[in-house]
């Protein structure tokens, strides 16, 4: 069943003279095979959003159907998209870590961990104009509801591991460690995964290695 909540945001976007325009999100939540119309519309953003520091992802929509496709498969699978009017401009995504594919599972496999306890969040991406306004810990708000309907006892996430003196880091650059601690969630430097995508500025597809960050659900 497909649930809506609308969300006021206060886009800080300039009109000139100090003003700012007032948006209303929708947001709204797709299980299994109902993301099926939304699933350009979704791989355009990640394009977009992933093609920033720290990702740097130079990826194609051809890809980003195929990868997005076990979200349609997956009976557990919670995608919620932020529209403006008819337009995406957020998305976050969970399911089942046994749904996932093996380069996800490999970490918590050799470590021990039964799959079955496990939620895995993918992305959560918000356009530059929208973030700031609470729309990320709605998100977590959302897919950490959707573990408690799983019976889930751990979520997890992982984000790409880049040095400090990267060169493409921008100035004021600030990662979001702090505000996935403030989530509950501790890093987890022994669980790493390893994934290959084509960056800005490289002429072949190379690995890249991500950490993962877990947070445990009382029973």
């Amino acid at each position: 069943m497909l649930t809506l909540r609308l969300l006021s945001v206060v886009c800080l976007a300039s009109l000139g003279s100090g003003f700012v325009i007032f948006i209303m999100l929708r947001l709204q939540n797709f299980h299994g095979s109902e993301l099926e119309p939304h699933l350009d519309a979704l791989g355009e953003l990640r394009i977009a959003v992933f093609r920033e520091y720290p990702y740097l992802y130079d990826g194609s929509l051809e890809y980003e159907r195929d990868y997005l496709r076990v979200y349609l498969r997956s009976s557990g699978s919670l995608v919620v998209l932020a529209f403006d009017g008819d337009r995406v401009v957020g998305a976050t995504t969970c399911l089942p870590m046994l749904d996932e594919g093996p380069e996800f599972q490999s970490a918590f496999a050799k470590a021990s961990y039964d799959l079955s306890t496990i939620c895995y969040f993918g992305e959560s991406i918000l356009l530059p104009e929208y973030r700031g306004q609470g729309v990320g810990k709605e998100f977590f708000t959302r897919r950490e509801a959707h573990i408690r309907q799983l019976g889930s006892r751990f979520s997890t996430f992982c984000a790409v591991d880049r040095p400090t003196d990267h060169p493409l880091r921008p100035a004021g650059y600030r990662p979001l460690d702090d505000f996935w601690r403030s989530q509950g969630y501790t890093k987890h430097p022994e669980l790493q995964a390893t994934f290959v995508w084509k960056e800005i500025g490289e002429e072949t597809e190379s690995p890249k290695t991500l950490t993962f960050w877990m947070k445990r659900w009382p029973v």
